[in-house]
């Protein structure tokens, strides 16, 4: 089923007298609510999903939705903060009366609006929605910018009949509430209910500040498709959305060009020293193989080594032989180096790949639409990196990378054939 939206039948709105109001969107923000006490699954909003920290699913969606003019994470950690910059959101730090385990969305919000006045519309978006589509986040801002709904939610159809709770103890009965047992409808012939899946909240400021409420006014739902309506609040449900993420993911909208250190990532950093006076690395077929096939699917691949590695220097037409791609010197600071490349292949950041293993690789990692490190990388590099690979450095983690891209490409070429159908049909 595809996702529609529709406007909430409902008489009683709860924005002034319930009509609509007249202020046309001016700041269109996302907002997503990432506190760092996470009581179910510690650190949930950063724990790694299919290699990747669980609110970069939704900042991706966001950030290639196209439509906000901001994406912010509210949130009161430090490693919350360094992840949702990494992947190119603005960060506020709310205060400690809106992070404690009783503060509500909506108090949060609230203060986010006080401080950023220009914000007329705000998109609440779950960190834990890791199924999150952009077109899905375009086709619900519609009906506030076309068509002057004030606040829009998402729900998902399901087809499950309810019946009274009795409390224990109790001498009553339970009773059938959406159901006539003598009559039990099938599937295909009852149309279900709509419930709230909690994705997201599109709302204009005016509704939020002099009302105080997510949903009122003018009010719309968006039905979400079932499989894309995923939330994770305990850790048993993390294996499921694991795999529901794999196949109903966004993956953004695939790379064209890869960057790739040499030392540390292709190899692991070692240098074996002979009495002879020839030194020599060890590169594993596997990370080679891997490299020969992103060539394959059109992706450029470009090998970095330091200009202070005097020995892999001595390799450039040995590395550029076996691997088939193109080596280039870097200096200290590896971005100055790499943006001119971009820059000459007429190629935006969110187009490029990046796998550094060292500090110095931090910037090139927070800009690029996919980023790694091996697994052994220090601290500070896998931090600012948007996956982390199973192996280290020289033993597998470009292979694991390359496999990652891949699959970002080929969810991305399956995206964007299943919008030119919906496009067709609709």
């Amino acid at each position: 089923m595809a996702a529609v939206a529709k406007r909430h039948a409902s008489d009683n709105n709860e924005f002034l007298d319930g009509t609509s109001s007249s202020k046309k969107p001016g700041h269109v923000a996302a907002l997503i609510l990432a506190r760092g006490g996470s009581k179910g699954i510690p650190q949930k909003n950063i724990k790694p999903l299919a290699g990747v920290p669980l609110i970069g699913w939704v900042l991706r969606a966001a950030i290639d939705c196209g439509k906000f003019d901001s994406v912010w994470v509210s949130t009161d950690h430090d490693e919350i903060e360094k992840v949702a910059k990494s992947w190119g959101a603005k960060v506020h730090r709310r205060s400690q009366e809106v992070s404690r385990d009783c503060s509500t969305s909506l108090e949060t919000i609230k203060e986010f609006l006080e401080i950023h006045s220009d914000v007329t519309v705000v998109c609440n978006i779950q960190a834990t929605s890791p199924c999150l589509h952009p077109s899905h986040l375009q086709e619900a801002l519609k009906k506030i910018t076309e068509e002057g709904f004030d606040s829009i939610f998402s729900v998902v159809r399901r087809h499950q009949f309810r019946w009274k709770e009795v409390k224990e103890g109790s001498d009553q009965c339970t009773q059938p509430e959406n159901l006539d047992p003598k009559n039990r409808p099938r599937r295909q012939d009852w149309d279900g209910e709509l419930y709230e899946n909690g994705s997201f909240y599109f709302v204009t400021t005016d509704l939020i500040m002099k009302k105080g409420c997510l949903q009122g006014g003018k009010v719309a739902y968006f039905e979400m498709e079932p499989q894309h309506s995923v939330d994770i609040d305990i850790d048993i449900d993390w294996p499921v959305a694991e795999q529901r993420v794999f196949r109903y993911g966004y993956f953004g909208r695939g790379v064209s060009m890869m960057f790739c250190k040499v030392s540390g990532c292709l190899t692991d950093g070692k240098v074996f020293l002979s009495v002879f006076g020839e030194d020599s690395v060890s590169i594993h077929t596997r990370d080679t193989a891997g490299l020969r096939i992103l060539q394959k699917d059109d992706v450029k691949v470009v090998l970095l080594i330091s200009k202070e590695d005097l020995l892999m220097k001595s390799l450039i037409t040995k590395l550029e032989k076996m691997t088939g791609c193109e080596v280039m010197t870097v200096g200290e600071d590896p971005l100055k180096d790499v943006q001119s490349v971009v820059e000459k292949n007429k190629l935006d950041w969110k187009d490029v790949a990046y796998m550094g293993n060292d500090t110095a690789d931090a910037s090139c990692l927070k800009l690029a639409g996919l980023s790694a490190v091996p697994a052994d990388a220090p601290p500070e590099a896998a931090q600012a990196a948007k996956y982390t690979c199973k192996n280290a450095g020289g033993g597998g983690a470009v292979r694991d990378f390359v496999e990652h891209v891949l699959l970002q490409k080929e969810q991305a070429k399956a995206q964007m054939k299943q919008d030119r159908i919906d496009r067709n049909n609709f």
